[in-house]
């Protein structure tokens, strides 16, 4: 294999290993966090049933901030609001591949300063 498909083989096995932990919970909804070099979104996805409850993303918004660390404080707190119009309040957080650092920091902290419990 090249480069490059060992790259997406082992983030994709870093993801499993993240979810495979948290799926173990299940009377938790779960925050799923993607993040791509423009835009971040955020959804909470009950396992359950397979549905997602609430979604917040930067695609097609305005003044949402400059950097990617203000983008993410944004989908913070536009997903902790959303999560609180539907009644939900504790979440299990789910990272993805990536490590608990930076935006995915600052997102989480957002959330929890604005109600969500993880």
């Amino acid at each position: 294999m090249n480069k490059t498909t060992d790259k997406i083989k082992h983030k994709q096995l870093r993801a499993r290993k993240v979810r495979a932990v948290l799926v173990k919970n299940t009377e938790r909804p779960r925050l799923s966090v993607f993040i791509s070099n423009k835009n971040i979104t955020a959804q909470i996805i009950d396992d359950n049933t397979a549905t997602t409850l609430a979604y917040a993303t930067t695609i097609g918004q305005k003044n949402t901030g400059k950097t990617m660390s203000d983008k993410a404080a944004w989908v913070g707190e536009a997903i902790a609001k959303t999560a609180k119009t539907n009644k939900i309040i504790k979440v299990v957080f789910d990272r993805g591949p990536r490590l608990y650092h930076g935006r995915i920091k600052v997102l989480a902290d957002k959330a929890r300063e604005s109600g969500l419990e993880f």
